[in-house]
């Protein structure tokens, strides 16, 4: 619903000068007119009040309103329905996503990282009023996006993810950690953390089920991802004689991935192709839903000119009344 605001609301504080007018007005209204004595008031009327008595003052009040508007207008009242604190159903979620060379197997089209990548961006594109932040990982971890509503801003800088960027291995309870440090301060009832790897947790400071205990801690639900086919994948190897494909053995650590699923109440998923990983990100997208507060605003229009127009009009009664009916003889 609208309401009405102020740019310049200190402006307001002129409205205050009206007071000393109206004591100015009446004072002076009393020594202008002179008393005599009489002994009697026979031969006077008895209605020696008229309308133009009455008018006189009807005017004063035009010109103090038309002095009011004057000062709400330059104030600049303006309409706004800006600002508006809505609940809104959504929850808060970090995606932990591993970007060791290994995610560069191509059992995937193109390869395992650009396949993640693009379903996840999908995956956030469809979840408009969650809360969703990015956390890579491989040798070590860090926060790529903190959590945020800003979907443009964190497609974008997935979109920027690539091997290479930090150094390489699979530390995935330091990926899971850092995705914990990024929700243990939320708000929201729901707090997830999609975790996908395609290897076996081989470096970091944290063991992965020391970090599933700080999740369970927490409130935050794990949901795992094993990324890779059955067996053997191609990957590209770099040799003197240039880059030749080579199928290398697909080693997941699974019984891991699944006691962090389990542990925290989340679940654990294995994904081998395409079609399967999109699978995969539709069944989370059904996850329970709690409400955050989201703030929305819409542009605001300004209000003056109906307040000018008003005084205007008052202004304009009061100089005809002043000439026509009011007008005194000099």
């Amino acid at each position: 619903m609208s309401h009405i605001t102020f740019a310049n609301p200190n402006l307001l504080y002129l409205l205050l000068i009206i007071v000393p007018v109206v004591i100015w007005y009446v004072l002076n209204h009393k020594r202008t007119h002179a008393s005599i004595q009489v002994s009697t008031i026979k031969g006077f009327g008895k209605n020696h009040f008229t309308y133009k008595h009455i008018l006189r003052h009807v005017v004063f009040g035009f010109r103090v309103i038309a002095i009011a508007l004057i000062i709400v207008a330059i104030a600049r009242p303006q309409s706004t329905l800006s600002w508006k604190d809505e609940e809104s159903e959504g929850i808060d979620i970090v995606l932990a996503l591993d970007i060791s060379s290994s995610m560069l197997a191509r059992d995937f089209s193109p390869d395992r990282m650009e396949a993640a990548k693009d379903l996840a961006i999908q995956f956030i594109s469809g979840r408009r009023n969650d809360r969703i932040g990015l956390v890579v990982f491989s040798g070590e971890s860090f926060t790529q996006c903190p959590l945020t509503t800003d979907h443009a801003v964190l497609i974008n800088l997935f979109r920027d993810i690539k091997s290479g960027m930090i150094e390489d291995g699979t530390a995935i309870g330091m990926g899971l950690a850092t995705s914990v440090s990024r929700l243990k301060d939320s708000d929201a009832k729901s707090k997830v953390i999609i975790l996908l790897t395609d290897g076996v947790n081989n470096q970091g400071a944290i063991a992965p089920a020391t970090a599933a205990e700080l999740a369970q801690t927490f409130g935050i639900r794990v949901y795992t991802i094993g990324v890779g086919s059955e067996g053997t994948a191609p990957y590209p190897i770099t040799t003197p004689f240039g880059t030749q494909i080579r199928n290398v053995p697909v080693e997941i650590d699974e019984e891991t991935l699944q006691e962090i699923a389990e542990y925290t109440g989340g679940e654990y998923f294995r994904a081998t192709n395409n079609d399967k990983l999109k699978q995969i990100y539709e069944q989370i997208d059904k996850l329970e839903k709690s409400k955050i507060e989201v703030k929305e605003f819409s542009q605001k229009d300004e209000e003056f000119l109906s307040f000018v127009l008003i005084a205007a009009l008052l202004l304009l009664t009061d100089m005809v009344l002043r000439n026509t009916l009011l007008k005194q003889i000099p």
